[in-house]
């Protein structure tokens, strides 16, 4: 019989891997470091999903660094974009400014990657096996336990 454990770990890996293709699909990779994020911790036949935050957005309040906001532009391609009166590291600094000011959401669709493939089906579905394993499992423990009682 396979071991439950095992089979929430290949449950995950396959939620992992599917929650990276959506998000390589959507329009919000940049750097591509946020599927690098993506952790799965598993403890007996306890299993999570983690991964960064900062795809969810970002509230007004602390600037975030005009580097990380340069290296964003570069890697969207949006560098080459800039008009020639105004430096990329002066752009990088006021969108920073700006999400300071204003905080910074994900286009309506993109906020969610993880929930739109963990869904609450995939999740009962990920539950179901486990149980229908753990089900058999007890049932032949019975079984034995019950036969070597008879004998």
């Amino acid at each position: 019989m396979i071991d439950s454990a095992f089979i929430i770990e290949q449950e995950f890996e396959k939620l992992k891997a599917d929650i990276i293709a959506k998000y390589e699909a959507s329009a919000m990779k940049a750097s591509g470091s946020w599927s690098q994020t993506i952790a799965i911790e598993i403890s007996g036949l306890s299993a999570s999903i983690t991964a960064a935050e900062y795809i969810q957005g970002r509230p007004p309040g602390k600037q975030p660094p005009s580097e990380a906001i340069m290296k964003w532009l570069e890697e969207k391609g949006l560098a080459s974009k800039v008009q020639k009166d105004t430096s990329l590291s002066s752009l990088a600094y006021l969108i920073a400014r700006k999400i300071s000011r204003k905080g910074w959401k994900p286009k309506a669709g993109y906020e969610d990657v993880i929930n739109a493939v963990a869904t609450p089906e995939r999740i009962q579905s990920i539950i179901d096996k486990v149980g229908d394993n753990e089900l058999a499992g007890f049932t032949d423990n019975l079984l034995q336990y019950l036969k070597n009682v008879t004998a």
